[in-house]
């Protein structure tokens, strides 16, 4: 058995995602000998970090013993670092994207890949004219509800699926009382926020996945808290949108309902939810436990407006157990794309995929601006 390192190129490392996400699993990766590839041998991730701050990037990199880098044109130019994967910033991200391609670095990217439609096409465009592997991330996919849900559905449980509800979001403060959980670019639209092109990307994906193909949205949108306080305590107007009221219209005929808030209080199981409910059975999901309530156990409540409701309904459904171990959803994806490059496995996320979920963005902002249901239709490379 042989053992091979594979440079990455992680330019955003030393943000929250970049970092307790992405580096850790690469890290995690390496600390454990490798990942097995098909021939025997073991291929050893070897991070590079890039960004502006030599400060904090040789703080995050020496305890590891990793090379960081602040010249972007050295890191791309050498050509011992064969993969480019960004967890920057998205304003830009098309931009830095092309430059990495251009050196002829395999591509892998955060969502959104872009900011627009076209600009999503062009990069997926042009993975595909120079040959090079290329894929977005899709984590929500390796979560461990979602992969119970996906088993769920592969049983074929629901029967026809009716219609589904995504609830997400949490009260995120404004830097008055409490400073705020969320970095203040994420509600700048120069520096690519909004909560449509945060996180409809991931829904696309989800939906697209383990409902069905979505066809066409209706959107409205709205900026709850109309001004901030950044990092350094100054106040600054938010000029995108924090709360997201969709529905979406799937091939199948089925409706998905997404209620998606920064600045709603959360009083249900998790963070995010996802009930779908099918002829046959519906299940609810949080972000690791899932639970089905099938046809033949499905109770038959009586509504009274004299008499206050004595039912535990949470106590009628049946939990999905844990069948074995779950892998870190962003660790699966790096072991995925990981295999993709060394052994041309074929890999579920190209950017391809991620270019559906800005068709998904742009058709809610259209939606919201013109006040009407927007078409979805199949994209072409």
């Amino acid at each position: 058995m042989l053992t091979k390192k594979i440079h990455i190129i992680i330019e955003g490392a030393t943000g929250r995602l970049g970092n307790m996400q992405h580096l850790r699993s690469l890290l995690n990766i390496r600390k454990e000998g490798g990942l097995l590839l098909k021939n025997g041998d073991k291929l050893i991730p070897e991070p590079v970090l890039l960004g502006r701050n030599a400060d904090k990037l040789k703080a995050l990199a020496e305890p590891y013993g990793i090379a960081w880098s602040t010249d972007r044109a050295a890191c791309l130019a050498d050509k011992n670092n064969e993969i480019y994967f960004d967890a920057s910033v998205t304003a830009g991200r098309f931009e830095r994207a092309q430059t990495a391609m251009q050196a002829g670095k395999h591509i892998y990217l955060e969502k959104p890949i872009a900011e627009s439609l076209d600009e999503a096409l062009e990069l997926a465009r042009m993975a595909e004219r120079l040959k090079l592997k290329n894929g977005t991330v899709q984590d929500k996919l390796f979560l461990p509800s979602l992969h119970k849900l996906r088993k769920v559905k592969e049983a074929g449980f629901f029967g026809d699926i009716i219609q589904a509800k995504i609830d997400f979001g949490w009260w995120v403060f404004d830097g008055e009382i409490h400073p705020a959980q969320r970095s203040s670019w994420n509600y700048r639209k120069r520096d690519g926020g909004g909560l449509v092109l945060d996180m409809f990307p991931h829904w696309r994906y989800i939906v697209d996945t383990l409902l069905g193909e979505v066809k066409s949205v209706s959107c409205r949108t709205k900026t709850a808290i109309a001004k901030r306080r950044d990092e350094q305590g100054k106040p600054y107007d938010v000029d995108v949108e924090d709360v997201v009221l969709a529905t979406l219209e799937l091939a199948n005929g089925a409706l998905v309902e997404i209620n998606a808030s920064w600045a709603a209080r959360i009083k249900r199981d998790d963070i995010l939810t996802l009930q779908v409910d099918g002829t046959q059975g519906s299940a609810s999901c949080g972000l690791y436990r899932c639970f089905i309530q099938p046809m033949a156990a499905t109770p038959k409540p009586v509504w009274s407006i004299e008499v206050p409701t004595s039912e535990d309904f949470d106590a009628q459904w049946l939990e999905v157990p844990d069948v074995a171990p779950y892998t870190n959803s962003y660790r699966a994806g790096w072991e995925s794309f990981l295999k993709h490059v060394l052994d041309d496995t074929p890999f579920a996320s190209p950017l391809k995929a991620g270019a559906k979920g800005i068709q998904l963005v742009d058709a809610c902002y259209r939606s919201n601006a013109e006040r009407r249901w927007i078409d979805l239709p199949e994209l072409a490379l």
